[in-house]
């Protein structure tokens, strides 16, 4: 049995009541039914507060991902500096101009090895992971417990 209610909208709403029951040809009555039920609903908050949460895992995981690649690619230059600034001695100013050419040329092959690997979808994060990742494993079992 079924209760009558009688209540009266805003224009605007009762409107887009009546556009949207007929775009979806359904009753006005069902829609208003479908949508109070919906909004009581008990467990409607938690369904959200669910879908809310593992959004945020989601995200989660995907910054803690991109954390790590950011410090792999930031250790990864600093080693290079490093050692670059270590073992490079410095030019005497006879070779200077032909040195600055054929680094002018490296950095051109440099930059179009860059764009190649970019463009196969290989990252060094991912490099470095598939050849960390099976000497642990390694270095696991070995390791007495």
């Amino acid at each position: 049995m079924r209760t009558r209610h009688t209540f009266r909208l805003p224009p605007d709403l009762a409107g887009q009541l009546a556009e949207y029951a007929d775009r979806k040809r359904v009753s006005q009555a069902l829609v208003v039914e479908t949508a109070l039920s919906s909004f009581l609903s008990p467990d409607n908050s938690e369904r959200m507060e669910a879908a809310l949460g593992r959004r945020l895992d989601r995200l989660t995981r995907q910054l803690e991902r991109l954390e790590r690649h950011v410090t792999i690619s930031n250790e990864a230059l600093a080693l290079f500096v490093r050692f670059w600034l270590t073992a490079t001695p410095p030019l005497p100013d006879t070779v200077q101009s032909a040195a600055q050419a054929k680094g002018r040329e490296r950095y051109e092959g440099f930059i179009e090895a860059l764009g190649r690997r970019l463009a196969k979808g290989q990252s060094l994060a991912q490099e470095v992971s598939s050849d960390i990742e099976p000497r642990g494993r390694q270095g696991e079992k070995s390791s007495p417990v």
